[in-house]
Formats: structure tokens, C-alpha cells, sequence
């Protein structure tokens, strides 16, 4: 069982410092409301167990200038794999989630587990080579992965589109690192990747639309999984089909979310309309270049997430929404057609401050979120306790 983390604690003084809401003793002190003896004790034990390090003066306000704290983030290495359903991003990071070497390749999720791990456990020792570093040197694993996943075990449960890795025990595949694994759905871990090294204190929806639909839930800052692991996967939830059709949804459910308005679903009523496209990728690029057709199933598409987010508003009351995935690339199209809904539809007071945003950078959140999530279990109370007890 995990330990209770402390407002002071070790591994609470720890985070405050390397997530950069403190860079000295005194502003611990100011942070946490412990004695200032409290707080020094911690941090020369912290400093005993080489994960902090002082280093330069800060500006006095009065008195002596104040010794600054710095997270030696150097002090291990993670890797953090970004696994999608064609292709897969393997990176290593230092414990500040910096990319130290990253190497992305192709692969077919339906091929197994059998294969795409050993390819994830190749470009993992690509990427330690290219570093300069070894197996020996890796502290802990970070996993995203396309389908639910229960997170205690790290094991897929029924994943519809990972035929084949039902029950599969991912962090086996990394027995040779001889640390913790940790495997996640992958919108819960890009999720984290928004929210960054810093954290968020913020309640935010990541709504992830690509060939799936799924959302990741950041209440305060930190991921909410519920009792099993599957918080947040929208893309079942049932919507009205347009025309009153039954589409019957890979789950085996008719007139799943994301049967009508996922990437899939999308490109099959485009090919349906005509349109000259072969992927999601082309009809996305067709609607952000203004084509009218690809503009107004983009923008359907929009309003039929926009119904469920706005039942989510409701609900859950949000800061934000950041949009995700290769169809919320489509941008401006995609935002109008969910924020006429949203807005349209959530009550006055819940949606009067939200903001519906697209990512920033939903190529990097996936790694970024995965070292974050191997980090952040790497750095646990009790592993800090036990550092700092040597």
C-alpha cells in the first residue's frame, strides 16, 4: 500500500520543487506551513539522496540571500512509449521529462503483442544507445497504449481495436530493466502530457478524436481513472445517428459516439459523399483547406461530440477542454461545430468561463505524458522515503 504523502513530506517538498513552485528552503517553509527546521531537515536529506542539489543565491528581501534548491534531474532516466494503432513513439527522458533521444516507427497494433513489443523493446535500446546510457540506468517505464487499460496491473481489457492483447501483461516486456512499469490509455496519458512538467491545479477535459474517442479526466491536476481504470471512455456513449440509422460500432453497440463521428466513421461518409480521400488524414487536410464538403462533415462531427461534451460540462463543470487527435487537427472546423453545441447546450453558469481549445502539440503530449506518468510513479512517497532512509 502507498504510502499517505504528507503536505511536507520528502517527496511533497520533492515535487514542489522540481514542478517549480519553490526554489528555496523559504519559500517551502511558505508553501507548506512546516518549521523552517522541518523543511531543512527534509531537504538536506533529499540533498543526501542526490535528487536535489543547491546551487546559486536568490534575491534577498532583507536578510541573508536565500540558497537555492534545484531537482537533479539527472539523477535517473525514464522511458516513455507513445503506442498508437500504425506507428509508435519510444523516447528517453531525464526525471525532468527532458528528451534526451527519440526514435518513432511503424507498426500494425493488430499484429499482437508479441511483435509490437519486441519492436518497442529494439527502439527503446536504440534510443539508451544513442543517449549514451543503459538498461542499468532506467528508473521506470511509461506506457501509453490505444485501448482501456487497467492501470493496476497494466494489463488491456478487451481493447477494440488491439486484437489479440485482451489480459496481455505489458510491463513484462520490459523485465529487463528491472524497474517500474507503468501503462496507461493513451488519452489519460496524453492528458497528463497537457497539463506538463509544471501540473495544473486545474479540472480539464482532454477529448482525444482520432480513430477512437476517448477523453482523459484531470481533476486538480492529477489523472482520475475511477474503480477500474475506464474513466473517461466517451466514444460508447450513445448518440442519435443522422438520419435515424442503426450504425453498429466496433464494440458491438449501435450508434456509438465514435461509430458516427470518430475518424473511421468519418472517412466512411466521406468516401459515401465522393470525396477524393483514402484516409482521415486526407479528409482532415481537405476541410482545413476550406474544401465545403469535408468542411460540413468536419463541422457535423463537431456538433455530434459537442452534444456529449456538453452533457460532460454539465456534469463535471470544467475549466477546459483541450481537443486532441489526428481528426482535431482539422482545427477551426471541428472547434465551431463542438462549441455551437457546447455552448448551445451546457447550463449558463457551467460553460460562462470554459474554454474549448485545440492542443498545442498533440504529436509531443503522448511521449511527454508518458515519462510524466513514469516519473510521477517513480517519485512516489514511498520510493523517496526509502531514498532518502538510505
Amino acid at each position: 500500500m502507498a504510502r499517505v504523502t504528507h503536505p511536507a513530506s520528502a517527496s511533497a517538498l520533492l515535487r514542489h520543487v522540481r514542478t517549480g513552485r519553490a526554489r528555496s528552503r523559504a519559500e517551502l517553509v511558505a508553501l507548506t506551513g512546516a518549521s523552517r527546521n522541518t523543511v531543512s531537515a527534509r531537504v538536506d536529506q533529499l540533498i543526501g539522496a542526490n535528487l536535489l542539489a543547491e546551487g546559486g543565491r536568490g534575491w534577498s528581501t532583507g536578510g541573508r540571500p536565500p540558497t537555492l534548491l534545484r531537482f537533479n534531474s539527472g539523477a535517473g532516466c525514464v522511458l516513455a512509449v507513445d503506442l498508437g494503432v500504425t506507428s509508435v513513439d519510444v523516447a528517453v527522458t531525464d526525471l525532468s521529462a527532458q528528451v534526451l533521444a527519440t526514435v518513432g516507427h511503424p507498426i500494425d497494433i493488430a499484429d499482437g503483442p508479441g511483435p509490437v513489443l519486441a519492436e518497442v523493446d529494439r527502439l527503446a535500446q536504440k534510443v539508451l544507445a544513442e543517449a549514451g546510457l543503459t538498461p542499468a540506468d532506467v528508473c521506470a517505464v511509461g506506457v501509453g497504449v490505444p485501448g482501456p487499460v487497467e492501470f493496476s496491473t497494466g494489463r488491456p481489457f478487451h481493447p477494440p481495436i488491439m486484437p489479440g492483447w485482451h489480459d496481455h501483461p505489458i510491463p513484462s516486456a520490459f523485465g529487463r530493466y528491472e524497474c517500474p512499469v507503468y501503462a496507461d490509455n493513451d488519452v489519460n496519458v496524453m492528458a497528463l502530457g497537457e497539463m506538463g512538467v509544471a501540473g495544473s491545479v486545474e479540472d480539464v477535459l482532454v477529448v482525444k478524436v482520432g480513430t477512437g474517442i476517448g477523453c482523459g479526466i484531470i481533476i486538480e491536476g492529477r489523472v482520475y481513472r475511477g474503480a477500474q481504470g475506464s474513466a473517461g471512455d466517451i466514444g460508447h456513449i450513445s448518440v442519435p445517428a443522422p438520419g435515424g440509422r442503426a450504425v453498429v460500432c466496433r464494440c458491438g453497440n449501435e450508434n456509438c459516439l465514435e461509430a458516427i463521428a470518430g475518424g473511421g466513421a468519418l472517412l466512411r461518409d466521406a468516401v459515401a459523399a465522393g470525396l477524393p480521400v483514402g484516409s482521415t488524414r486526407e479528409l482532415v487536410q481537405l476541410a482545413a483547406h476550406g474544401d465545403g464538403p469535408a468542411l460540413e462533415l468536419v463541422r457535423n462531427a463537431g456538433r455530434t461530440i459537442g452534444t456529449v461534451l456538453a452533457s460532460l460540462v454539465n456534469f463535471f463543470n470544467p475549466h477546459r477542454i483541450v481537443m486532441t487527435g489526428g481528426v482535431a487537427q482539422a482545427g477551426a472546423p471541428l472547434l465551431a461545430g463542438i462549441r455551437e453545441a457546447v455552448y448551445g447546450r451546457s447550463m449558463p453558469l457551467a460553460a460562462r468561463a470554459l474554454d474549448i481549445t485545440v492542443s498545442d502539440a498533440p504529436d509531443l503530449s503522448g511521449r511527454l505524458g508518458a515519462a510524466l506518468m513514469a516519473i510521477e510513479g517513480f517519485l512516489d512517497e514511498d520510493t523517496v522515503h526509502q531514498a532518502v532512509a538510505r
